[in-house]
């Protein structure tokens, strides 16, 4: 039905993540009915990974400046750089950032153990985070790594490494959602509510 090449990049559009073919085909036929959108879109993803890099020290994204790459957050003199929130995706840091409740300064996993995937401990960059701790003398580090069985794995991997450098370790409480119902909510995520309980004052 469509031309070869403009079922090539919508074969590629539908790669993104939540973009299914029907979406896909819309953004195609949108650049080609747009060209001056299409070539501006084009010069800027052929830059793109010129001007973005991974943060050097956290791994976050950072706009190359000259020879270094620092992210806002690792470049924000206010930072409280004692206390560390250990994240798996850029995604969640992103997430984390939003809400304004951290002040402190993250770093990037990248990835997750996985045993199914082949990922073992000698995949996570342990040495970078270990470096980052040095670097910014950490008193506390805040695994925030999803309510999975692999972000699980990888919080209790990382609690016993970094506990077991005299650093204090926390984890993420996990719970309802604000605005949730009980009768919906599932009995793992029940049952951590509970447990994560605090005192009200």
């Amino acid at each position: 039905m469509f031309p070869e090449p403009l079922r090539r990049i919508i074969q590629l559009l539908s790669r993104f993540p939540g973009v299914g073919e029907k979406t896909a085909q819309r953004f195609a036929l949108y650049l080609l009915t747009e060209p001056k959108f299409a070539d501006l879109l084009a010069q800027e993803l052929a830059h793109l990974s010129d001007r973005v890099r991974p943060c050097e020290r956290c791994g976050n994204l950072a706009e190359v400046d000259g020879r270094d790459a620092l992210c806002r957050v690792c470049a924000d003199p206010k930072r409280d750089r004692s206390v560390l929130c250990v994240v798996a995706r850029i995604a969640d840091l992103l997430a984390i950032e939003r809400s304004g409740a951290m002040r402190g300064c993250y770093f990037v996993l990248g990835r997750l153990l996985s045993p199914l995937d082949g990922i073992g401990p000698d995949e996570l960059p342990m040495e970078r985070l270990l470096r980052l701790v040095d670097q910014n003398a950490t008193r506390e580090v805040i695994l925030a790594t999803p309510p999975s069985v692999d972000g699980e794995a990888t919080a209790l991997f990382l609690a016993r490494e970094l506990t077991a450098r005299g650093l204090s370790v926390s984890r993420i409480a996990s719970g309802v959602p604000h605005g949730g119902d009980l009768e919906f909510a599932d009995q793992i995520t029940l049952g951590r509510a509970i447990d994560g309980r605090r005192r009200v004052e």
